[in-house]
């Protein structure tokens, strides 16, 4: 339930595959609106890129908790402790309205608490604050981690790196716009269009992690050796189908 199979070096692995291999921007292109209206500047896309990864983390924990005692198969077991037999009750239907409950709850909570702490960059993040409530990328996470089946601390590291994979992704965009300002554009690829050529280029950047394979548990001690794929397994894998002559 904790830890389940997962070895330390299985967390660090999840880190890295939450940041760099399955970005959640860069990888699954989830949260793109909120990442291309907020990346003009690093200090805006820093501020929300923080709220992302608090939002993140907390909704991630109580989703885990929620699918686990409430919405997933024979999660109800825990009440015949008082003598009700709910096994057979099934509330996944549930799921989507909860998980989004629980995220525009703690969405709603931080808004108030940066209104109050940090009013320029609750001015400078304006429409899109709230809008952390329905981005795509948190509720992607959340339900990434639940379909997956982590036990409880490689669920809170998988969202947590999934947070700061966002965080890193537009903190980066953010870097670059910023230096693009000041550097010569072609004028037909100004705004927009130079920002979609970086994010692809910083996308194929991200792949080069592909084929690490820390965050598979062993079931036993990680050596060197499981670490990352060998040559002839990524061979297979992104080798194309030859034909017959």
């Amino acid at each position: 339930m904790w830890m389940g199979s997962y070895e330390p070096i299985n967390l660090f692995g999840l880190i890295v595959q939450a940041v760099f291999i399955e970005n959640f921007l860069l990888a699954n292109f989830l949260g793109m609106c909120t990442y291309l209206a907020c990346s003009t500047k690093l200090k805006t896309a820093n501020g929300l890129g923080l709220a992302v990864v608090f939002v993140l983390t907390v909704s991630g924990i109580l989703n885990w908790f929620v699918h686990r005692f409430v919405t997933g198969s024979g999660a109800l077991t825990w009440l015949s402790t008082f003598g009700l037999n709910a096994s057979s009750i099934n509330l996944g239907f549930l799921e989507f309205l909860l998980f989004i409950s629980v995220i525009a709850g703690f969405t709603q909570i931080l808004e108030i608490v940066i209104e109050k702490t940090a009013p320029a960059l609750y001015m400078s993040l304006g429409l899109y604050l709230p809008l952390i409530a329905v981005n795509c990328a948190i509720l992607g996470a959340c339900l990434f981690a639940v379909t997956r089946d982590y036990p409880f601390w490689p669920n809170l590291i998988y969202v947590f790196g999934s947070g700061l994979g966002w965080w890193v992704a537009i903190a980066l965009i953010a870097a670059i716009r910023e230096k693009l300002a000041t550097s010569h554009v072609i004028p037909s690829l100004k705004g927009m269009g130079i920002t979609f050529i970086m994010t692809g280029l910083m996308a194929m950047a991200f792949q080069g992690f592909t084929g690490i394979k820390l965050a598979v548990p062993t079931g036993g001690p990680v050596n060197a050796a499981n670490l990352i794929a060998p040559p002839s397994q990524l061979e297979t894998e992104y080798s194309e189908p030859k034909g017959e002559s």
